[in-house]
């Protein structure tokens, strides 16, 4: 599969082809796809990476933006066992794909890996596994522990879902065009169900205001009242001040739970 040449629209929409056929190779290996899988790729590209996602599963569900790719891809869109849909993955009914993806393998655009991820965990129950290729900070904010600098609302609700590792730092030189920035392919396994409503809002809204105390960037966030916060993070044995990169993702759905229990905001 021929990669195509970068652009300055490229560039924009976050796009870098994977040019290295070994690193492709390994990302499939790595994946776990299986001859039974219906995956997921957001993002096709020049379909290097589709083409052996297609190989190796019973049917592949393929997103992409571009238009301008639409010679590249018409090979593969010719195939029975591959879905392809033009248009933004933010916005596509991810929810109505049929057959429904059990796995996402991708190279996702840089612009939007995080929200992408985010939404594949919330509206695609069905999946289970994730190996996308990433830049390397949102890697590590996704798989970030606690008390890290890089932990914050995205870690949260990604590890109450998943388990998420990075499995492979990847340099630029791997890429067409090359960014300014190294890359990493995370993995995630899926552990339970998305975060409810009520704990992403509590989750976004205690790292609204990273310097403040937990109830106190509620509060600013609207989010929640000072001293039901307060209240609820004593009753679960933690400090009334504590500031949100402090606890743990199930800690957030227990503080969660028990401002519902309560009555709290």
């Amino acid at each position: 599969m021929v990669t195509p040449a970068p652009s300055r629209r490229q560039r924009r929409l976050g796009q870098n082809f994977l040019a290295d056929t070994n690193l492709l190779d390994a990302i499939v290996r790595e994946s776990g796809i299986r001859s039974d899988d219906v995956a997921l790729e957001i993002g096709a590209g020049g379909g290097a990476l589709s083409t052996r996602l297609a190989d190796a599963s019973a049917h592949l569900q393929v997103i992409e933006f571009d238009r301008r790719l639409e010679s590249e891809l018409a090979a593969l869109a010719e195939r029975s066992d591959v879905s392809l849909h033009w248009g933004d993955a933010m916005k596509l009914d991810l929810g109505g794909l049929d057959p429904a993806p059990g796995i996402v393998v991708s190279n996702l655009p840089y612009s939007v890996a995080t929200p992408l991820i985010l939404r594949t965990i919330e509206e695609l129950p069905g999946v289970d596994r994730w190996t996308v290729m990433v830049q390397r900070e949102v890697a590590e904010r996704l798989a970030a522990a606690p008390g890290s600098r890089v932990y914050g609302a995205p870690s949260v609700l990604a590890q109450l879902a998943a388990e998420v590792e990075i499995t492979r730092r990847v340099p630029a030189e791997v890429f067409v065009p090359r960014p300014r920035v190294d890359s990493a392919v995370l993995r995630l396994r899926r552990i339970g169900p998305a975060a409810p409503v009520r704990v992403r809002e509590l989750v976004r809204g205690a790292f609204a205001h990273r310097r403040k105390a937990l109830p106190r960037s509620l509060e600013l966030a609207g989010a929640g009242r000072l001293e039901s916060a307060r209240g609820a993070l004593r009753a679960l044995g933690l400090r009334e001040d504590a500031r949100a990169e402090s606890l743990a993702p199930e800690e957030f759905a227990a503080l969660a739970d028990k401002l519902a229990a309560a009555g709290g905001d």
